[in-house]
């Protein structure tokens, strides 16, 4: 039976799980909620490595297809089905929903049990987002993850949470309002039907395409985010808890690039050749501009945030290079990102946790007390520099390969990075770690414990294997790569 239905399993028993986690009740169980949402969370991510023990490699169709009626009467049907680059995203939500459950394992202590369980179903929704083959299931996985998110901001985040949360929750509703009329265009286009793969087959003229492109650009952009309509996500992960912040910037900024990989190279070819200069200059804006606004930032957090925009803008560029070394490239960087950025959010958490401040000006020195957390913050510093040996070098190196083949110019501005990411981030990890210790604060932090050391030695592993060996991430890419391509080769006129 789990093996005709691994994808709903991976998808449900979260999402069931955190309903369980629920049933917990108070604070008073609060050891329970915590057991039963690792115990979970630790199946979850086995079943998903059972999706690649048995993936195969060698072709582009969908695998692990499930198919069954939903509405009979709009013919929507509850199907599902990934490639490579689906499967890789969901190792990434199973592995780093993990990890956050272990890193609020002390830190959170009211509410422990709707914490959790809120990371349990937002997970089974993320994953419900990169199996969906059918275009309405997506939708509703997409608008129902929203709901999680907006309660862990709301209810565990900083002093201007409420804020953060309602900016956060219009701007990604607002564009998905958009993406929905597309959707329904696209279903009568298709003979009143929201299967996927029908609708790469739909006939569309060049206006059509671009008025479909672009609403579906208003809901994947926002997401990713680009800029301009980036701003809501400073405020989310400055006032979301750490696991919030984790999970927003390793998983649900992969939901936009994704949305474009799936819909908008697929379904408007033509409209995405037409508009990749336009999508190119968004991305080298994000990598340069905000690149430079991250290296003014006071804040901890906000400089973190600002970055994964920068990097993120890699991402929307190697999309739209339209060769295999630059979608490769980006489709890694997704993943990387997910590893470097999560680290680099739980350290600035572990700060937080012993300081209550994630301002620079009020540390210094830290390594004289924290010698094994300034090591690891080293490490993952140098990864988001994209430092050769580290995931953050391999995707990076792709996407500007890519570039070069297309334009000698995009190659060398987005290389800014390189200069602009070393800048911002080495500079915020001197002024933190070395120097004298001016702050008694400082002066009496304790180094980290054996389950945060646990924490950040996984994913310390998880950044130097794929930046010495990304062959098995790459391995799987490769057909499904392919496939995207010559889909988005093929003329709709």
């Amino acid at each position: 039976m789990f093996a005709d239905n691994l994808l709903s399993l991976v998808i449900w028993l979260p999402i069931l799980g955190g309903l369980a986690v629920l049933a917990t009740g108070d604070d008073r169980r609060a050891p329970i909620a915590r057991i039963l949402t690792l115990v979970i969370s630790l199946a979850t991510f086995f079943a998903s490595i059972l999706l690649y023990t048995r993936f195969d490699i060698k072709t582009a169709d969908m695998q692990f297809v499930e198919l069954s009626p939903w509405i009979e009467a709009f013919n929507v049907n509850y199907s599902l089905g990934i490639d490579g680059i689906s499967l890789l995203l969901i190792i990434l939500t199973t592995f780093t929903t993990v990890l956050v459950v272990i890193a609020g394992w002390k830190v959170i202590q009211k509410q422990v049990a709707q914490y959790m369980a809120m990371f349990l179903i937002m997970e089974g929704l993320m994953i419900g987002v990169f199996s969906a083959m059918d275009a309405l299931l997506f939708y509703v996985f997409w608008e129902a993850m929203l709901v999680p998110m907006y309660l862990i901001i709301g209810i565990w985040g900083g002093p201007k949470r409420v804020y953060a949360a309602i900016k956060f929750f219009l701007y990604t509703f607002i564009g998905s309002v958009l993406m929905l009329v597309s959707l329904i265009f696209l279903y009568f286009k298709a003979g009143q039907s929201f299967d996927i793969q029908t609708l790469y087959a739909v006939k569309l003229d060049l206006t059509e395409q671009i008025f479909i492109f672009l609403a579906l650009f208003a809901a994947f952009a926002v997401k990713i985010p680009m800029w301009p309509v980036h701003t809501w996500l400073p405020d989310a992960h400055v006032q979301a808890p750490t696991g919030g912040s984790v999970v927003l910037a390793a998983i649900m900024l992969k939901l936009g690039a994704y949305g474009f990989l799936r819909f908008n190279i697929p379904i408007t070819p033509d409209a995405s050749h037409e508009l990749a200069f336009f999508m190119i200059v968004l991305s080298l804006i994000a990598v340069v501009y905000i690149g430079l606004v991250a290296l003014v930032q006071e804040d901890m957090k906000k400089l973190i945030a600002y970055s994964s925009i920068s990097h993120m803008g890699f991402v929307t560029m190697g999309l739209f290079l339209f060769n295999p070394q630059g979608m490769e490239g980006a489709i890694i960087q997704m993943i990387s990102h997910g590893f470097i950025s999560g680290a680099m959010f739980i350290c600035v958490g572990m700060m937080y946790d012993r300081m209550h401040s994630r301002l620079i000006k009020d540390y210094g020195g830290v390594v004289n007390t924290m010698p094994v957390f300034a090591a690891f913050l080293l490490l993952f510093g140098m990864a988001n520099s994209g430092l050769p040996a580290t995931s953050g070098f391999v995707g990076e190196f792709l996407v500007i390969l890519g570039a070069f083949q297309v334009n000698h110019w995009y190659a060398a501005i987005a290389a800014l990075t390189l200069i602009f990411g070393a800048a911002y981030t080495l500079w915020m990890y001197k002024r933190v770690i070395f120097g004298k210790v001016t702050n008694e604060k400082v002066k009496g932090l304790t180094d980290i414990n054996a389950r945060e050391t646990m924490l950040l030695a996984t994913l310390a592993i998880a950044v130097l294997a794929m930046g010495i060996w990304p062959f098995p991430f790459l391995e799987v890419l490769h057909v499904s790569v392919d496939n995207i391509l010559s889909l988005a080769s093929v003329s709709k006129l």
